[in-house]
């Protein structure tokens, strides 16, 4: 032990410490969406993209459980299918996928911290990305976001640590910077441009210079990475009717109006952010109050003297910010390629602080305190999410889809399934490991010609079809009621005898 060691501090470079905040982040993001289902959240719309490539053998192009093409490139897609191809589980292969990302992230994060600024910075980097509100949420729910966050994260992290060891920029660091962008823009389209961009730009205008630094790769791997993304919009245009109104139009055009997409005010991401990444945000400004406090140095006197590779970081993550905030259409997951630049900033303003020994102790205290509180904060916000699922019947209809299953499975029926109006059903699909909906006239039609033995109908249309399926009666199995989405539920009709 160090002389003068403070019990923070030795908590903070304990090693059990770091077992013990890689245990429970594990467990948080294993856990928080338990039990799981596809239900909300548009996690079926995303599901759905593999479940398609793998039945119907459409890999490149995909659609929605109504049929319309899907909006979003198709990276994210393959690695549930290669998952599923492995595990043979879809429930598996749709969060796996994501949860590797997070891992990844999370130590690849952890190892630049420390390298760079020491072990207890790389506690709090580590802890500030497992233990925040939006970590925990998205590390296992079926979307594209935790992957985007990974290979956003990761060319922003090869500028900086070309930055920190002022080293030039070489054809293989091109090639990965392509790699990367590439990757990104076959899982969202190009928001690289939104993330990484803005912040190179603000770095080699106001740094790059004086410092001998560039965070330019060069326009290349730029180039090339929109040629990837170009020639999947343009065969889509070409070959996938809707695909321009669809995706194009609507869903990148449509991001930047009032009209198609729900506008929000410019400052829509701030108080989330405060709020999502608590208590890690409030210290991030707790030591910038004190850094400040501590230089007696004017503000751009102050600037001059920080490290380049500190500007990148609050460049990095002020640009995604900025720009993300001018576009129109906003939902706070979309913000989250932020956080892991975030959270290396953390590291390297403890790391700076703790160079000065009046600082050094009530450092340590702020930052196991923010640990401390992060485990209590995510923990409860990760309970609260599970006791409500379960008191919310959340795994609602895939039991019900279960017992449908099985009940086919015994009896080899012939089934189809009708979706049920106002939206939240899309998920049926995937549970009873349909490709299609059957319109109603459709499948009164086919349950009255005999080549039906059992129908899967909304709840809310049961009055009206029974009557017209001859034959036919309610199966004494049917989904409960849920608070959050009252209107779906479903019924299993099977024939009499």
């Amino acid at each position: 032990m160090k002389i003068g060691e403070s019990s923070a501090e030795k908590f903070l470079e304990n090693r059990r410490t770091l077992g013990l905040i890689a245990i429970i982040a594990i467990c948080f993001f294993a856990l928080t969406n338990i039990p799981w289902n596809l239900d909300d959240y548009d996690q079926a719309l995303q599901a759905y993209t593999s479940f398609e490539m793998v039945q119907g053998g459409h890999w490149f192009f995909q659609h929605t459980p109504h049929g319309l093409i899907a909006q979003k490139p198709p990276l994210v897609g393959w690695a549930s299918a290669a998952t599923f191809f492995v595990t043979r589980s879809w429930n598996v292969a749709w969060r796996l996928p994501c949860f590797l990302a997070a891992i990844a992230m999370a130590l690849i994060l952890f190892r630049a911290a420390r390298n760079a600024y020491g072990a207890a910075p790389a506690l709090i980097a580590l802890g500030a990305f497992c233990l925040n509100l939006l970590s925990v949420r998205l590390a296992t729910l079926v979307r594209t976001d935790m992957p985007l966050g990974l290979f956003l994260f990761l060319p922003g992290l090869l500028i900086w640590e070309k930055i920190r060891r002022r080293e030039a920029w070489e054809a293989r660091d091109r090639w990965a910077m392509f790699a990367l962008f590439a990757a990104s823009m076959l899982i969202k389209g190009p928001m690289n441009f939104a993330f990484i961009l803005p912040g190179i730009v603000l770095y080699q205008l106001l740094v790059a210079k004086r410092s001998g630094t560039s965070a330019w790769c060069g326009w290349w791997p730029w180039l090339a990475s929109i040629g990837v993304i170009l020639a999947w919009t343009i065969c889509g245009i070409k070959f996938v009717p809707t695909f321009y109104q669809v995706v194009f139009e609507k869903e990148f055009l449509g991001r930047f109006g009032s009209t198609v997409h729900r506008a929000q005010p410019l400052l829509f991401y701030l108080p989330h952010l405060l709020q999502k990444f608590a208590p890690w945000s409030i210290l991030i400004i707790v030591f910038a109050f004190f850094a400040a406090r501590a230089s007696k140095e004017s503000g751009r006197r102050f600037l001059r003297n920080t490290a380049p590779e500190t500007l990148w970081l609050v460049f990095w993550s002020l640009g995604g910010i900025i720009l993300m905030s001018l576009v129109p259409s906003k939902r706070v997951d979309r913000i989250y390629p932020v956080i892991p630049p975030l959270c290396l900033l953390l590291a390297a303003q403890m790391a700076q602080l703790l160079k000065n020994e009046a600082m050094r102790s009530r450092v340590f205290k702020w930052s196991a305190a923010g640990l401390l509180f992060s485990i209590v904060f995510s923990g409860g916000y990760a309970a609260e999410k599970i006791v409500s699922n379960y008191r919310d019947h959340a795994d609602n209809l895939e039991n019900f889809s279960d017992q449908v299953n099985a009940a086919v499975a015994a009896h080899h029926w012939r089934f189809e399934v009708i979706e049920g109006k106002g939206g939240g059903s899309q998920g049926m699909l995937l549970y009873l490991q349909k490709r299609h909906f059957i319109p109603p006239e459709q499948a009164v039609a086919q349950w009255n010609a005999g080549a039906l033995d059992a129908l899967v109908v909304p709840k809310n249309q049961i009055d009206q079809l029974l009557p017209q399926l001859h034959g036919a009666t309610v199966a004494p199995f049917r989904t409960v009621k849920r608070k959050s989405i009252p209107h779906v539920g479903f019924l299993l009709v099977t024939r009499e005898n």
